[in-house]
């Protein structure tokens, strides 16, 4: 069967929360989502593109990741990543139409991510809205990347880049891999970072406008959001960046700017030095806080 299945894009994250009343307010008025819709099982959508949704808020005992979904580019490259985890014995499984079609999404299979214990879920198409996102709060460009911590970090990367088709854009040694979803061209759809349990590390959105950091960073303090590192400015991709907490402490970040790769003759990926100035150029670090809680919902 092969690797050879194509990605679109990271599609959502869906996210587990403990108040859905003070969360479904904070991805509004503080990341600026656009609600979309209710669903009957008590989950709420929100959208920041087109998409019917890019986050899933589902209410839960524990706050952390429920699982992640990855737009396939059709359905010929859908079938064909069901067919290659099938094969490695992955035991992917088609969820029925009735729960497809609650998602707005059309054939959606789902998986366990072996390293991390983490749903992973895949489709080709979605519901599509018009009008388009409002930018009313923050012009998001789009849902950016997900980060996910792991202890058995060599192990999960090559993983994932054998077996799911990501391709490393740069490490920082035996600390953390920056993988793209290929052939998207963004520097990192999905990122993973050594660490002493598994867990959600946080979500990204990517914004069309350094103000939309600056503006984001005085949000926060005036919402009394914790900030919980920059902003700042990331030697990998070279994005500004602004980290800050929901109301469960699962880390969200806002960041501008991000190196583009082209499909075919992209640059090696470079082995960065370890170090806090290999992770901000301005030269801040992380309040403890940071990453610090994410709890991945494990199926069975």
């Amino acid at each position: 069967m092969g690797m050879d299945f194509r990605y679109k894009k990271l599609g959502y994250v869906a996210l587990n929360v403990t108040d859905m009343e003070k969360s479904a307010k904070f991805y509004e008025a503080m990341v600026g989502l656009d609600p979309s819709g209710d669903g009957a099982d008590g989950c709420k959508f929100f959208r920041c593109s087109n998409d019917h949704h890019n986050i899933i808020l589902y209410p839960s005992r524990t706050g952390g990741l429920k699982r992640v979904g990855w737009e396939m580019e059709d359905d010929r490259n859908l079938d064909m990543a069901f067919g290659h985890f099938a094969e490695i014995g992955l035991k992917p499984h088609w969820i029925d139409a009735a729960e497809s079609n609650a998602l707005f999404q059309g054939r959606t299979f789902r998986m366990t991510e072996p390293n991390t214990g983490a749903t992973f879920e895949y489709y080709a198409t979605i519901t599509q809205f018009v009008p388009n996102y409002s930018q009313k709060i923050t012009k998001i460009a789009r849902l950016g990347h997900v980060v996910l911590s792991v202890v058995n970090f060599d192990e999960t990367l090559k993983f994932f880049t054998e077996q799911l088709n990501y391709r490393v854009s740069d490490y920082i040694s035996g600390i953390i891999a920056f993988t793209r979803c290929f052939p998207n061209p963004y520097h990192h759809s999905l990122a993973i970072g050594k660490a002493n349990e598994n867990r959600l590390n946080h979500v990204n959105f990517m914004v069309t406008d350094i103000d939309d950091v600056g503006r984001g960073n005085v949000r926060a303090r005036h919402m009394q959001v914790p900030i919980v590192y920059g902003p700042g400015r990331h030697p990998p991709s070279d994005s500004i960046f602004l980290y800050f907490l929901d109301p469960d402490e699962t880390t969200i970040e806002f960041s501008f700017g991000m190196e583009e790769f082209p499909e075919h003759n992209a640059r090696p990926p470079r082995m960065l030095a370890a170090g806090l100035e290999t992770i901000d150029y301005w030269g801040g670090f992380p309040d403890p806080r940071f990453a610090a809680k994410g709890v991945i919902e494990t199926v069975g």
